[in-house]
C-alpha cells in the first residue's frame, strides 16, 4: 500500500545534488552534529567556524536560548561609550527602519561587543516572538550567549556575514534570519555592528547589500565626528559619488601624516594606514596644497601618485565645532592643485591698493599657520591668542591680534 507524501525533503548522507539552499543546511548539520565530519561546501566557513568554537565551549545545540539582558549598568555604560556611534547612526537608523516598514524586519545595533545599543521600536506585522525578545537595548546577542547569528560572527571577525534559518547553531533560532555588516572607528577597530533579523519567514530582497550600504554611511558619519582637529579629505574618481556610501574619505593630522583611510579610500589610493604614511606618498600633493582646499565649498582635482585623477573636497574642523571655511591660510608657495588655475598674485593689477595693517597681520597668520604645517592649536599659542579666537577669526577673514606677553 503507498504511503502518504512526506513534504520534508528526503536527504541521504551521500546525496550530491539538492534542489534547495535548506537541503544543503540539513546535510551540514547532519555530516557536523550527527557525523562529527566538516561539511565543507555545503554552509559557509563563516558558519563552520562558529560552529566549532560553540562545540568547543561545550555548548547543546537543543538548549533553548533565552535573550538575557546585561546589568543596567553595563547598559548604561554602554550607551554612554557609543554615544558618538549613536549620533553617526541617528539618521540613518531612521532611514533604514522606514526603507523596512512595509517587511517584517526588525534593525538591531550592537556596540562591538555584541550588546544591542538600538533596537527597531515598531509592532512586526506577524507574531515573532524570538525577535520581539531579542531587540531590546541591553541584551547580548554576542556568539558566546545566543551561538551562530550573524551579528555575533562580526563581532568575533570583524567581517560581514549571513546567517540564514538553521544555520544558527540553536534549533530554537532556525526560524530566525540574519544579515549583518562592521561599523569600524578611525582606529580601524570594530566600534559596531548593524543587523536585519526577520522570523518566520525569509528575506525577500538583498538583506547583505542593504545592511552594507547603511553600515558603510553611519562608518563614514562616525570618522568624520571622530576626526576634530583632523584634515578630511572626501574624493572619488566620480563626482556624483561624494556624499554617498561609495565616497573614499581619509582623515590627516597635523603633522602631514595620514591617520585613517576608509575602505574606499585604500581601495583606491592603494595604501593602508599602518605606519601613518605621509601625505604626498598617499594622495601627491603636500599638507599646504591640501589645506588651501579647505578655503572653497566646490570640488577641485587631484591626481594621486598611481596617475588616477580624483575629484577633491577638504575640511577642517575644530575641537570646539569651529568649520573655517574659506579661510585655513597656507604658505603662497604652495598652490591648490586644482584644473583651472585660480587667479595668483602676479594677475595683480599693478595699481593695487598698498597693504593695510589688516592685510599685514593676515600675513602673519599665514606664515604662522604655515610654519605649524597647519596645526591651528599649534598657531593659536604661537600668537599667543586662544584656539577658539583664532578660528573665529579665521571665519570672518580678519587677522587675531596678538596678546601682549
Amino acid at each position: 500500500m503507498p504511503h502518504a507524501p512526506d513534504d520534508s525533503p528526503a536527504l541521504t548522507p551521500r546525496q550530491l545534488f539538492f534542489q534547495t539552499a535548506e537541503q544543503r543546511t540539513a546535510l551540514a548539520r547532519q555530516r557536523f552534529f550527527d557525523e562529527g565530519t566538516r561539511p565543507s561546501g555545503l554552509v559557509g566557513e563563516a558558519v563552520i567556524q562558529s560552529w566549532l568554537r560553540c562545540t568547543s565551549e561545550r555548548q547543546d545545540p537543543r538548549k533553548l536560548v533565552s535573550f538575557e539582558q546585561v546589568s543596567r549598568s553595563r547598559a548604561h555604560a554602554s550607551l554612554n561609550r557609543n554615544r558618538q556611534l549613536l549620533q553617526a547612526g541617528n539618521l540613518e537608523l531612521h532611514h533604514m527602519e522606514a526603507a523596512l516598514r512595509g517587511t517584517d524586519c526588525r534593525v538591531l545595533l550592537t556596540d562591538a561587543h555584541g550588546v544591542v545599543i538600538h533596537a527597531t521600536d515598531m509592532p512586526p506585522p506577524r507574531e515573532q516572538p524570538l525577535l520581539k525578545t531579542a531587540s531590546r537595548v541591553g541584551v547580548n546577542i554576542a556568539e558566546s550567549h545566543i551561538g551562530t547569528n550573524a551579528p555575533g560572527i562580526v563581532v568575533r571577525t570583524g567581517e560581514a556575514c549571513t546567517v540564514t534559518g538553521a544555520e544558527h547553531f540553536f534549533q530554537c533560532l532556525q526560524t530566525v534570519h540574519c544579515a549583518a555588516a562592521p561599523i569600524r572607528d578611525i582606529h580601524g577597530q570594530l566600534a559596531g555592528v548593524l543587523d536585519i533579523s526577520i522570523e518566520a519567514g525569509r528575506f525577500a530582497f538583498d538583506a547583505a547589500a542593504l545592511v552594507g550600504m547603511y553600515a558603510t554611511t553611519i562608518e563614514n558619519r562616525l570618522l568624520q565626528l571622530q576626526s576634530t582637529e583632523h584634515l578630511v579629505l572626501q574624493f572619488q574618481a566620480s563626482p556624483a559619488l561624494l556624499g554617498t556610501p561609495m565616497e573614499a574619505l581619509a582623515g590627516i593630522g597635523a603633522d602631514g601624516c595620514v591617520l585613517w583611510l576608509n575602505g574606499v579610500a585604500r581601495r583606491l589610493t592603494g595604501c593602508r594606514t599602518h605606519g601613518q604614511p605621509a601625505v604626498e606618498d598617499a594622495f601627491g600633493a603636500t599638507l599646504a596644497q591640501l589645506l588651501a582646499l579647505t578655503r572653497h565649498d566646490h570640488m577641485h582635482t587631484l591626481h594621486l601618485p598611481s596617475g588616477l585623477g580624483v575629484w577633491v573636497k577638504a575640511r577642517l574642523t575644530a575641537r570646539d565645532g569651529a568649520d573655517p571655511r574659506h579661510s585655513v591660510p597656507v604658505s603662497p608657495s604652495a598652490p591648490a592643485p586644482a584644473t583651472s588655475p585660480e587667479p595668483g598674485p602676479e594677475d595683480a593689477p599693478d595699481h593695487a591698493a598698498p597693504a593695510t595693517l589688516l592685510d599685514h597681520e593676515q600675513r602673519l597668520i599665514d606664515t604662522t599657520l604655515a610654519a605649524c604645517k597647519g596645526n591651528i592649536a599649534k598657531a593659536a599659542r604661537a600668537l599667543g591668542v586662544s584656539r577658539g579666537m583664532l578660528y573665529r577669526r579665521l571665519q570672518k577673514g580678519e587677522a587675531p591680534v596678538s596678546k601682549s606677553p
